[in-house]
């Protein structure tokens, strides 16, 4: 059997820039601001689900409905209606969890990411700025962004 060659190491990368580091950062709250906007859709989309669902079990299962499907009104009967609200329930309940994952993921990459370039933001608990004052032997330079409310 052959050998395999492992690649040769590259020099080590230029460090990254205070800009370059609040940009990735910035990306990253943006990317986890964009999954919690998803997911509140998402769970609006739930609800409606579950409402329209209770108040069609009252309804006869034969009955005329109308549904909007792609911008275009459809008459339906109740039950074939019924089955697909609650297949499509199922779904956004199944992508709800999916979706509530890649936040939690989002915020712990996030995490590891400030603490990786001492990133600090502004306004943050006393106890934390008093630290870092106590730290002031500290050689690397923390990174101060502002927050962004979710």
């Amino acid at each position: 059997m052959a050998s395999e060659k492992k690649p040769a190491k590259t020099p080590s990368k230029r460090e990254k820039t205070a800009e370059e580091i609040l940009t990735e950062f910035q990306a990253l709250r943006n990317e986890q601001k964009n999954l919690v906007n998803k997911l509140s859709e998402m769970e609006s989309e739930l609800n409606e689900h579950k409402i329209v669902i209770e108040t069609l079990k009252s309804v006869d299962p034969k009955g005329k409905c109308y549904r909007l499907i792609g911008g275009l009104l459809c008459e339906r009967i109740v039950e074939d209606v019924m089955v697909s609200l609650v297949t499509n329930k199922e779904q956004l309940v199944k992508l709800i969890d999916s979706l509530n994952d890649k936040v939690t993921k989002k915020g712990v990459e996030i995490n590891e990411y400030k603490e990786k370039h001492n990133i600090r933001i502004r306004g943050q608990d006393d106890l934390q700025q008093e630290e870092d004052n106590n730290n002031k032997d500290d050689k690397r330079k923390a990174i101060v962004v502002n927050p962004i409310v979710i």
